[in-house]
């Protein structure tokens, strides 16, 4: 009997390295792009892959044909929207002091939306329903985000209302 547990232990301690070996590098850029930390120094991305990686591994036994990859982007990404809600006050608003980057100037929620929807391809629904919002608000903060991203020089993207379009 213990022989059969020591073998399971072992295949488990087996599969998590090889999961680690094939998602840590991605689930850690996903986490400095949350952070929005310069790439050389990302404490706060580091910490928040471990946490990620050592709920994967308590999961382990459970996942029963579940995606590792997809829980462990999931913990990242809950576990960074908690902390930013706690570090910034209640909301995913915006912080007082801005990170460095070109994702800097988004505010948390922007940058979860940008991440999860450009870098990992995860689709609006998924997107909307991970982080408890609407799709109609996930696109906009996604189109949002995206055009400050690629033109920072103009300043916050203000949507424009019907009224507004049709005037001349």
């Amino acid at each position: 009997m213990r022989e059969r547990h020591a073998s399971r232990g072992a295949r488990r301690a087996r599969e998590f390295e090889a999961f680690v070996a094939g998602a840590a590098g991605r689930l850690l850029h996903a986490a400095t792009l949350l952070t929005a930390e310069p790439p050389d120094d990302h404490p706060r991305a580091r910490r928040l892959l471990a946490l990620s990686l050592a709920h994967t591994y308590a999961c382990w036994d459970r996942l029963r044909g579940e995606d590792p990859y997809d829980l462990a982007r999931r913990y990242l990404v809950t576990r960074f929207a908690r902390e930013s809600r706690h570090r910034y006050g209640g909301g995913l608003g915006r912080s007082r002091r801005r990170p460095a980057g070109p994702l800097g100037g988004l505010d948390p929620q922007e940058r979860l939306v940008l991440v999860l929807r450009l870098y990992e391809g995860v689709a609006e629904e998924q997107t909307a329903a991970l982080l408890g919002l609407p799709v109609a608000r996930v696109r906009t903060l996604c189109d949002r985000a995206t055009a400050a991203v690629l033109h920072p020089s103009a300043g916050p993207v203000r949507p424009v209302t019907q009224a507004k379009a049709a005037t001349p």
